[in-house]
């Protein structure tokens, strides 16, 4: 494993660990200024938007498992195929699940850390 891939796996679990304390500001550093995230049944949209969306569930306690199943850099460029996990849970105790894959672009930064781009995520509610 390159000294590149392990700081991308490290890039998700900072992103889980920080998703699970509910600390927005480190989750926004893992990130481009232009990220853009794709989802099923909406039009993409950026930082400021996910800021927003996250900041409005600041009472929803997120976990969540990454099974990283591919990683491949190409320069300053990287791609990874991801499969999700996620549990939220409400302050009334009531929880939703969800699950599914993502492919994310991470960019490498001037300052040597890789940040996530683009992301087309799959993860939707678990049936059961």
């Amino acid at each position: 494993m390159t000294d590149d891939e392990r700081a991308i796996r490290a890039v998700v679990d900072t992103w889980l660990a920080a998703s699970k304390a509910g600390d927005l500001p480190t989750v926004l550093s893992l990130m481009t200024d232009d990220a853009l995230f794709m989802t099923p049944g909406q039009p993409p949209f950026g930082k400021e938007a996910f800021a927003a969306m996250s900041g409005a569930m600041k009472d929803v306690r997120v976990e969540g498992t990454s099974d990283i199943q591919e990683v491949q850099v190409f320069g300053d460029v990287a791609y990874l195929r991801n499969f999700l996990r996620i549990k939220m849970t409400i302050p009334d105790g009531k929880t939703a699940s969800r699950s599914g894959y993502t492919l994310t672009i991470l960019r490498k930064g001037a300052d040597g850390k890789w940040r996530l781009s683009r992301d087309a995520n799959l993860v939707m509610a678990d049936t059961a």
